[in-house]
């Protein structure tokens, strides 16, 4: 010992130096007998010797299934890149490059190596700079206790305290670490210590472990690692940013060194300190001349590998991977803490997380919207979406739109293809406050019309008004409709229209009217069943002007719904993760698909019935026959005012999609939009049918449930008599009796000119059936009866009627009935025109042998007919 150090210990006397060294010196005797020589050593003694490694930072993975059933990675999150591997999977010349360049009696010492221990602790208390000389378990509690410290802080002053007091230069500190290292190898064999720290060791930047530096430094595995890679790799943890292999400018590193020879030496303080690690393997016998040799031969050629560090990485898929990485967030995270620990398990927790998406359908999506829909445009800020989901269990298959991820500022100031907001999903799953569906939210005052017992083909006045009057509302109170008078898409005045055609056509008049017969609170909890919310979550607007899609709603939720009404009515809330594990293999709950009745199976049936017409020869046909192969399906389009977006929405009985082209910001008229693949409000139908064809030729699909007679058909019920009232009067006693009506011109008639002369159907009818109603042209009049009468009689009777008369005679042989009328035709009591001709038989008595009568002579001829 120099005269310098004696001069030290005796002025610090049994100080903390003391103490290390004397421990220092009988660490081995310790860690086997538990010995303690003096004073010093029991306080040593005395020092907490227990510690407990915790689970590592380790960076986590979000995987999808590909088409051969492999999990493949989509993007992985970490604050330390770090996966720990298995002693066997880690090469045997890593292994013997640590020991030989950090501590080449590790497998001989109790933990702590004498030598090593008595430099840095000269080093450190007589002021110079910290110096090596820890053992590698020294190395490995030190990081160990930075590593607990961190993860067990909850507020980033805790961490950086916790971060602080595990490397504070201090005779205290170097203490205890030597204790904590006597106690670890006591515990754990030398193997295991050393794979621990061969995974817990730093390597510059973000890098932390073996097998993260292998992939990052050299594009390969731990254990496939070359001599000189192992050894360059083990070089870098004595000094992790000096040494560090991804900073080929750095001077410290010697990027403008030489050799002998006058060639550039690139990361020559690596490669010094790398050959340095090769002799003392050489010396060590762990490899051979010739080994030696061909390893400081090889210049350090690192290949960076850059990790998957967010979502940036999954590309087209990143906007589904930001999804999963929100489940994540707002699953696991505590509100009374205010370390969020969401993202914390995330960066750190390792997770392997195998999330719903269907690779098949998700590329499809993303090809679809890549042929159609711009990454922007100059004249509009237009926005694509596709989100697929799986029909009873809300398992998120497709979910993609048409801009570029990020969430760096500055790449998203440099182009408008660039956004971090998920336009599929909710303000707290990325930033979203939805859209308007349009028609598409039609589906929920259909479904309500057949919960409050009505019938699809039951008809509504649909006929434009300017002013609709209140509507119910049981939650709100009374709403008022006044000046408000919204115009169907294809400007048709209205009529009176079945649900069904209401559907069909989308006619804006049929539903508004429709409402006018429902609970507008009824409405919106029956799209609140099917999983419909706003996406700011505020409540949804119960306003009358709701029904054709006010709301701003995420496209995610409509497909939720879609998805409910093609299951029968079992709503499931959407999921995007299948499993989580964690590092030791153990098994995390993901966030669960929360499945519901919404609607009764009868009244599913009956919306699906509207909206599987609406896919074949409706609005939405457009989209739903050009898929290939086909299968039953139900579908409902939606365009919102001035068209500022337009939807498709629609369900196999195994899969829902909702695909939508918008104006994220802005007006612009989606009709006066063209692009390279067309017109923006028609695009809609050139995505859906790709991404369903992918759907039905993967999972197929059924037919729809047979609809219940009374959710078809209205029953029957009286209708008014108004034969005879006028038009107003007609029209309004039927509209009272819950009647439509048209007017199908006039008709001869015996009821007075211009009022009702002939209404069909008439008696009873189905409620909500529209009565044909025609006007009478006062042409007719009743004929009167003239049978039995005598014929000059009859003929004065019909005459003074208005009519005609012809007048014949026929033999007769009762004496009652000469002279007298025996038939007319028309018959009595029909309504004949005025003018016309009526045709009497009067009865001539002809007896057998003949006999006298009229023609007698004296008697009297009977007139003529004219």
């Amino acid at each position: 010992m120099s005269d310098a150090a004696a001069g030290i210990l005796g002025f610090v006397g049994m100080s903390a130096l003391a103490g290390i060294l004397v421990t220092a010196a009988v660490t081995p005797a310790l860690a086997v007998t538990g010995m303690a020589a003096n004073n010093s050593i029991t306080m040593f003694e005395n020092l907490p010797g227990y510690l407990e490694p915790k689970e590592l930072s380790e960076k986590s993975t979000v995987l999808a299934k590909n088409g051969d059933g492999e999990w493949i990675e989509l993007a992985s999150f970490f604050d330390e890149n770090r996966e720990e591997v298995a002693w066997d999977y880690i090469s045997q010349y890593l292994k013997d490059a640590a020991v030989a360049g950090e501590d080449p009696r590790f497998y001989s010492h109790g933990g702590v190596d004498i030598q090593g221990t008595v430099r840095g602790a000269l080093s450190t208390v007589i002021g110079q700079d910290t110096q090596g000389g820890s053992s590698i378990t020294q190395q490995y509690v030190k990081n160990v206790l930075i590593n607990n410290g961190v993860s067990e802080a909850t507020t980033e002053e805790e961490k950086a305290a916790a971060y602080e007091a595990a490397t504070e230069v201090s005779a205290e500190r170097k203490l205890k670490e030597i204790r904590y290292a006597i106690s670890l190898e006591k515990k754990y064999s030398k193997d295991d210590i050393l794979r621990g720290y061969l995974n817990i060791a730093h390597f510059g930047g973000r890098v932390y472990g073996v097998q993260a530096a292998a992939q990052y430094y050299f594009g390969t595995n731990a254990h496939d690692l070359t001599l000189a890679q192992a050894a360059s790799l083990i070089a870098i943890v004595n000094h992790p940013e000096k040494f560090r292999l991804d900073y080929p400018e750095s001077e410290e590193n010697g990027a403008n060194s030489v050799d002998a020879a006058g060639e550039a030496t690139p990361y020559a303080a690596n490669k010094d300190r790398r050959d340095y690690i090769l002799r003392e393997m050489l010396d060590e016998k762990k490899i051979t001349q010739e080994e030696y040799d061909a390893a400081v031969a090889e210049p350090v050629t690192p290949k960076i590998s850059e990790p998957s560090t967010g979502c940036v990485t999954a590309k087209g898929h990143a906007f589904f991977c930001d999804y999963v990485a929100w489940e994540i967030r707002n699953k696991f995270d505590d509100p009374e803490t205010e370390v969020d620990e969401g993202r914390e398990l995330l960066q750190k927790g390792g997770l392997k997380i195998y999330t719903t998406i269907d690779l098949f359908v998700q590329d499809e999506a993303i090809r679809a919207l890549n042929d159609n829909v711009p990454k922007s445009a100059d004249s509009v800020d237009i926005g694509g979406t596709v989100v697929s989901v799986e029909v009873g269990t809300g398992r998120i298959l497709a979910m993609a739109q048409n801009k570029d991820y990020s969430n760096d500022p500055d790449v998203l100031a440099s182009g408008k293809n660039y956004t971090a907001v998920n336009y599929n999903a909710d303000i707290d799953y990325g930033g979203s406050s939805g859209f308007q569906p349009g028609s598409t939210y039609k589906v929920f005052t259909l479904a309500e019309w057949l919960k409050e017992g009505h019938a699809l083909n039951e008809s509504v006045d649909a006929r434009f008004r300017e002013n609709w009057g209140s509507f119910n509302n049981s939650c709100e109170g009374t709403m008022s409709g006044d000046g408000w008078g919204p115009k169907n898409d294809d400007f048709s005045p209205g009529g009176y229209w079945t649900a069904v055609q209401n559907t069909m056509n989308s006619y804006n008049t049929g539903f508004v009217a429709m409402a006018k017969q429902l609970d507008l609170c009824g409405i919106a909890k029956t799209a609140e069943a099917l999983g419909v919310h706003r996406a700011d979550y505020d409540p949804l607007s119960q306003f009358p002007s709701a029904v054709l899609g006010t709301n701003e709603i995420a496209p995610l939720s409509m497909a939720t719904a879609f998805a409910g009404i093609a299951g029968n009515g079992v709503s499931c809330s959407p999921i995007a993760i299948d499993k989580i594990t964690k590092q030791d293999g153990t098994e995390l709950d993901p966030p669960k698909s929360e499945c519901k009745q919404a609607l009764t199976p009868e009244v599913a049936a009956g919306t699906a019935y509207a909206m599987e017409r609406t896919a074949e020869g409706g609005t939405a046909a457009a989209s739903a026959t050009r898929t290939s192969p086909w299968v039953p399906m139900i579908g409902k389009t939606g365009t919102t005012d001035n068209a500022e977006a337009t939807w498709m929405s629609g369900a196999s009985t195994e899969v829902a999609t909702v695909v939508g082209v918008f104006n994220v910001t802005g007006h612009v008229n989606l009709r006066d939009t063209y692009f390279d693949a067309g017109q923006a409000a028609s695009l809609r139908h050139q995505i859906w049918p790709r991404v369903m064809s992918v759907a039905n030729e993967r999972y197929g699909g059924g037919d729809f449930p047979e609809v219940q007679g009374s959710m078809l058909n209205a029953p029957q019920v009286s209708v008014p008599d108004v034969l005879g009232l006028s038009p107003e009067e007609a029209q309004k006693a039927l509209e009272s009796a819950g009647f439509g009506w048209q007017m199908d011109g006039e008709v001869d008639s015996d009821k007075p000119k211009g009022t009702i002369g002939a209404q069909s159907p008439s008696g009873a009818a189905s409620r909500g059936a529209v009565i044909s109603l025609q006007v009478s042209r006062g042409n007719l009049s009743g004929l009167p009866n003239v049978v039995g009468m005598t014929g000059d009689e009859a003929e004065r009777t019909l005459k003074d009627a208005g009519f005609k008369v012809n007048r014949r005679e026929e033999d007769v042989t009762d004496p009652t009935q000469d002279g007298i009328v025996v038939s007319q035709s028309p018959s009595a009591g029909g309504s004949v025109k005025a003018g016309a001709r009526i045709e009497i038989v009067v009865g001539k008595l002809n007896l057998p042998g003949g006999g006298g009568g009229p023609d007698e002579p004296g008697g009297d001829s009977p007139d003529q007919g004219d």
